[in-house]
């Protein structure tokens, strides 16, 4: 399904190779003896959205490489990442993107693919008797979710009319009928890449409802997913608004007099608190008890 072009280069004189990482200023000089082969790669990938990608640069085993290069160029930026067998990375790119080494080969890691991962990998690998160069265009798929999966009937003028969408897909989804008839069929590019697709059938007002269905199909999905459109609601009466305006009058209301009463309140007890003064109290000398009973006493007797 991908197309493969390999040119194999036989270079008749020895030569060297140079490399340098970004900063580092690290160079590596392999030196040959016998003469290098060069190949030339140019291929298509596509992934899955969210999935978990992995480009190879060489079939060649990471054992005998001398270093790997990646330059990506994607549509809202520009980096390289790179690798050498002295352990030396750079990375400019600092969006999950690395390289990895398993048992046999070399390979870029790319977590949970997305739509900003799409552009052009050009990968270098150097080893020991040749180099290989990598040119993949690399894409993504994805298909409609289900809320993006709609149909429904309408009027135009005097014809009743059937839709059927599918959103936000890539590649857009097909869509066919139950039935024949004048139908069309459009798609939108949305700036992220993503395509919608819809389909529009004239049909008679006549029409057993029951058989007429929607057939959209992703490449995605394991089964195509069938729709049976209905009439929507005729346009929203202000009387359907009604509810909704009396709640939230009732609540702005409330809110208004709960504050409202707060800075009344307030007033208030600033006012009192400033016309307040501290009370003098008179203090009535008590004459103690025994005197008391004392001069009582005398005067009796």
């Amino acid at each position: 399904m991908h197309k493969l072009w390999i040119y194999v280069v036989i270079f008749f004189s020895s030569q060297e190779w140079f490399l340098t990482q970004g900063t580092t200023n690290s160079n590596v000089i392999v030196n040959t003896t016998t003469s290098p082969l060069k190949v030339y790669v140019n291929k298509k990938e596509v992934f899955n959205l969210g999935s978990d990608a992995r480009l190879i640069c060489s079939n060649r085993t990471w054992t005998k490489a001398v270093f790997v290069i990646w330059n990506i160029e994607l549509t809202h930026k520009t980096c390289k990442i790179s690798f050498n067998h002295e352990g030396q990375s750079f990375d400019s790119c600092n969006d999950g993107k690395s390289i990895q080494n398993s048992t046999d080969q070399s390979f870029l890691h790319i977590p949970n693919f997305s739509v900003n991962d799409v552009g052009a990998y050009k990968c270098e690998s150097a080893y020991t008797g040749g180099n290989e160069n990598y040119n993949i265009e690399v894409g993504v798929t994805a298909p409609p979710t289900a809320p993006t999966v709609s149909a429904w009937l309408k009027r135009r003028g005097n014809k009743m009319v059937a839709v059927c969408r599918a959103e936000r897909g890539i590649p857009a989804a097909n869509i066919s009928w139950s039935v024949t008839g004048n139908h069309s069929v459009t798609q939108q590019n949305d700036r992220d890449g993503f395509v919608t697709a819809e389909s529009q059938l004239e049909v008679p007002e006549d029409i057993d409802r029951e058989n007429l269905t929607c057939i959209v199909w992703h490449q995605l999905w394991e089964r195509e997913k069938t729709l049976v459109p209905d009439f929507l609601p005729e346009g929203l009466s202000i009387f359907y608004f009604i509810p909704v305006f009396g709640i939230i009058f009732i609540l702005v209301a409330f809110f208004s007099i709960y504050s409202l009463k707060k800075v009344i309140l307030l007033r208030q007890c600033q006012q009192t608190d400033a016309s307040k003064s501290p009370p003098t109290e008179d203090v009535e000398e008590v004459e103690p008890y025994a005197s008391y009973v004392q001069r009582v006493n005398s005067i009796y007797n």
